[in-house]
């Protein structure tokens, strides 16, 4: 059977090609959606997308982010789909740092990189065209890394393991392909998967010690032990970009880095709009308002990255007068 080509969805103009009338009433139904549960931290939205999206034709939605970005993936997907919403906004914290990073010649590592969205964007013109490495530990959402990595003319590297403390292979299992993890060694199902640690990038010269380095590591329950093995990384010029999850009332990443680390440790306040220094973890509770999404923490020992962070905010502050 041949495959039908992906349809088109323009992000700035709202154009959207190459859909029949059920995949245009679709994507109103998924676009309304993501607007309505907004107001809820998008609860419930990713089950009725995807059972909306069994009604579906199988076949790719090609989104243009940007002129110079095009992101894919199936048609429906739960947990993509939203991005048809044109006012909704992902992961904001860190759109806002890499907004702020344009001018800086770095790498992005895209450590749990999905089907590669930051990798995407941050390698793209109106982001810097900086470099990225996209790091996916599963088949099929490799499979889909790999093609986004393509049809972006390659301009991204790929490469197919987990992030772990050390190297080795571990199991990934999960239900959800934007939670799979290797957290349960118990858990018999799943594929096995190679595993390198932060700093094996390193010795493996993928990447130079002198280097400026945001590190995005959304790694599903390991997060402690992928920063144990990026030691040496981490005293240089990098940021990490850490999932802390809002279920997690105990903030066990970032009472790690606080509390285990030389790294500071740097939250978005969407209360200040701004990126402030955590000294003690109570901030984070009144911040992590819904246990089912994710928030990301930074953490910093680079005097170059404090001062671009602090230079940010008096940037927002300036804005807000």
């Amino acid at each position: 059977m041949i495959a039908l080509p992906p349809i088109q969805f323009d992000r700035a103009s709202g154009s959207l090609e190459g859909a029949n009338l059920w995949e245009r009433t679709a994507a109103l139904a998924f676009a309304t959606g993501s607007k309505i549960s907004s107001h809820f931290s998008h609860r419930g939205y990713n089950h009725c997308a995807n059972l909306l999206r069994k009604a579906l034709p199988e076949r790719n939605i090609a989104i243009k982010l940007n002129p110079d970005a095009t992101f894919e993936f199936p048609y429906g997907d739960g947990y993509w789909s939203k991005l048809l919403n044109r006012s909704f906004s992902y992961e904001d914290e860190l759109e806002l740092l890499f907004r702020d990073s344009v001018d800086v010649d770095y790498t992005l590592l895209d450590c749990g990189a999905n089907f590669g969205y930051w990798s995407v964007l941050v390698s793209s013109a109106p982001y810097g065209s900086h470099k990225a490495i996209a790091i996916e530990p599963s088949s099929q959402n490799f499979a889909k890394l790999a093609n986004n990595a393509e049809i972006n003319g390659n301009r991204f590297e790929v490469m197919k393991c987990a992030i772990g403390a050390a190297r080795g292979t571990a199991r990934l299992s999960g239900t959800k392909h934007e939670a799979f993890s290797i957290a349960d060694p118990a858990d018999g199902g799943g594929e096995e998967v190679p595993v390198i640690a932060l700093d094996n990038l390193l010795d493996d010269g993928r990447i130079s010690p002198d280097g400026k380095y945001l590190i995005k590591l959304d790694v599903e329950g390991v997060e402690v032990e992928a920063i144990k093995g990026g030691t040496r990384l981490l005293q240089g010029d990098s940021v990490l970009l850490c999932e802390e999850h809002g279920s997690d009332r105990n903030h066990t990443v970032s009472r790690y880095i606080l509390d285990q680390t030389p790294l500071q440790l740097i939250v978005y306040d969407p209360r200040s709009n701004r990126l402030e220094t955590v000294t003690e973890l109570s901030i984070l509770d009144r911040i992590k308002v819904s246990t089912h999404v994710g928030y990301n923490v930074f953490g910093t020992a680079s005097a170059f990255w404090q001062h671009r962070i602090s230079a940010l905010n008096a940037d927002a502050a300036r804005r807000m007068q």
